[in-house]
């Protein structure tokens, strides 16, 4: 799962676009969120899987079983992680089998290291599945988070790992095409980009070769943007306060008077400003309280907090015993809201049982950039202007 390489293969879409970057985070310490900690139990689930059923080896029952028993045990496990485990399990095994049919020597490869050295300096990561077969090579990536989608498409994560199989079993099997599949099973999201191998060889020469050894060395300019999200240096780093604060050059008094271009940048920038400006907060806050830094003009405090019962039970008895009514101390009972129902009853169950009772309202209108998926809405004006053309 994680890398630990200087230029990792998860961090490529950074230091290949803000080549000093790389560099710069090995100042800091290595960060593992909770949302990291838990993909990591899904997918150590998804290789116990996979050596059941798609394993030249396969594990011994007793040995599955007890293994399992652990993973079941962990706190990260859910009925909605065995749901989605086994959907990305189903989806891989039926690929599996799709080129055995065609090439019966077809090798499955579980948690494969990836070498890209040749092409990236000490470049290396993992492989959650590496397809081999005769002319096709597919590498696979489970991604168990459901922020936001990620698309396969041009990927420099998945292009990396790409070589990185290319390089290690091109002595074996002769490859026309790579295939690099990103799935998401809890967004229903499985994304495929095929490459010509020649192509994908030329992007490697023309593209990373170069920006890799600049990120290596640290050189380079600094460059801003959406890749920084998960950079180390995110909420110090300079580049990107001025990126961000390049929009105070704005003047918030009308909106009249910005116009149509002026907002149409502000709005393609001001997600960004404020997670930037979320977790410089969130970060002065670690400081202050956990490092003791003290920053000049600002102190910690306590916090307000609301009341709570220390014994909701208990509160409940002495109402009662004072002779108050059940209907003046408890609320209605009322059902689950969907998504907790759904963990509740697990995905399956709850489709089988309830779709015909849920709906989903049609989505509240928000504005996004042209490049998402999404249809284009009509305006209320667009739809009553058409509407006046069929009269």
């Amino acid at each position: 799962m994680g890398d630990h390489a200087k230029l990792s293969p998860s961090g490529a879409s950074r230091w290949m676009t803000c080549t000093p970057s790389a560099v710069l985070e090995q100042s800091f310490p290595r960060e593992e969120s909770g949302y990291a900690a838990e993909g990591t139990h899904a997918h150590k689930l998804a290789e116990l899987i996979f050596s059941k059923t798609i394993s030249d080896k396969p594990i011994k029952p007793a040995a599955f079983k007890k293994k399992l028993a652990e993973l079941h045990a962990n706190s990260f496990y859910n009925a909605e992680m065995e749901e989605s485990v086994n959907l990305y399990t189903t989806q891989v095994t039926e690929r599996y089998m799709a080129l055995k049919k065609s090439c019966p020597d077809t090798l499955v490869l579980l948690e494969q290291k990836l070498d890209f050295s040749q092409w990236v300096p000490g470049g290396f990561g993992t492989g959650d599945v590496v397809l081999v077969a005769d002319r096709v090579l597919e590498v696979i990536d489970l991604k168990y988070g459901k922020g936001v989608p990620v698309y396969a498409e041009n990927n420099a994560q998945m292009r990396l790992y790409g070589l990185g199989a290319i390089a290690a079993y091109e002595m074996l099997y002769e490859f026309d095409v790579i295939r690099m599949t990103i799935m998401q099973p809890r967004l229903d999201n499985v994304s495929t980009e095929e490459i010509n191998v020649k192509d994908l060889l030329a992007w490697a020469e023309s593209e990373v070769v170069p920006k890799a050894k600049m990120a290596d060395a640290g050189e380079g300019e600094f460059c801003a943007g959406k890749h920084c999200k998960f950079c180390k240096a995110r909420f110090t780093c300079r580049a990107r306060a001025d990126y961000n604060l390049e929009l105070v050059k704005f003047e918030f008094k009308f909106p009249a008077l910005l116009d149509h271009i002026e907002i149409a940048e502000i709005l393609g920038r001001i997600d960004e400003l404020v997670s930037w400006a979320g977790g410089v907060k969130g970060y002065a806050l670690d400081q202050a309280e956990n490092h003791g830094v003290k920053f000049p003009g600002w102190k910690l405090v306590e916090g307000r907090s609301n009341r709570k019962y220390t014994d909701v039970d208990k509160v409940a008895n002495v109402l009662l015993a004072a002779e108050y009514k059940e209907d003046q101390i408890y609320a209605p009972r009322a059902v689950l809201g969907i998504t907790a129902l759904e963990k509740e009853v697990g995905k399956k169950n709850f489709n089988t049982l309830l779709g015909e009772l849920i709906i989903k309202p049609a989505g509240k209108p928000t504005l996004v950039p042209e490049s998402d998926k999404r249809p284009e809405m009509q305006s209320v004006d667009a739809a009553i202007s058409d509407f006046d053309g069929l009269e």
